[in-house]
């Protein structure tokens, strides 16, 4: 089973880590596998995927540590380890969280939260915090459909993409009311969320 994991590299639900040296960048990891669709860490496996091997004790902890200390709310996280080519490699998985946000406590003691995208921990952009609230509240919510809203949603057939702060400038609104309006938009299948080019844009849905 090792060997076939290894084989299928780093991924959106993967990620190989040599060694454990700082507790906080697992903690990103944790985060970012728990908001998205979950995965597993590989501990002990460089990244070209060779098997390098840890004292599994010491870093089954240390994945514990992040993962109830410097993980609000504490993750879930189950851990295997095992024996392969006289190395121990531990295998640590976190399911999907059904209370997102998970944030990770930075170096400064702030708490950011995570998404999985290919194989990068990226920070969640603010419209995607905007969702993961909506989500978390009991009610429904209902999209007005005034020629306002038509009027923002017609700004995505002019251009192919927009960025938050140019949807908020060309909409002429205050950031924090294109975050909610953006949010709605993808909320209700209007507008995709993408990734590209390390940043995060908007577009009119398919």
């Amino acid at each position: 089973m090792l060997y076939h994991l290894i084989a299928q590299g780093e991924h959106q639900q993967q990620d190989f880590k040599y060694e454990i040296s700082d507790v906080r960048k697992i903690a990103r990891t944790l985060s970012a596998f728990a908001n998205t669709d979950g995965g597993r860490l590989l501990i002990g496996v460089k990244d070209n995927g060779k098997i390098a091997g840890v004292r599994s004790e010491e870093e089954m902890y240390m994945v514990e540590a992040a993962a109830s200390l410097y993980c609000v709310p504490p993750v879930e996280c189950s851990m295997t380890a095992h024996r392969a080519e006289g190395h121990t490699v531990v295998i640590a998985e976190v399911k999907p969280c059904a209370e997102r946000p998970v944030r990770a406590k930075l170096d400064d003691g702030k708490l950011c939260a995570f998404m999985r995208i290919a194989d990068e921990n990226i920070v969640a952009p603010p419209v995607q915090m905007a969702l993961w609230r909506e989500a978390a509240t009991d009610c429904g919510t209902l999209l007005p459909f005034t020629p306002r809203e038509q009027e923002l949603l017609h700004l995505f057939t002019d251009e192919d993409t927009l960025t938050l702060n140019r949807f908020a400038r060309l909409g002429r609104l205050p950031r924090h009311r294109a975050v909610e309006m953006l949010a709605q938009f993808v909320r209700f299948g209007l507008v995709e969320q993408r990734f590209v080019d390390h940043t995060f844009v908007y577009a009119s849905a398919e």
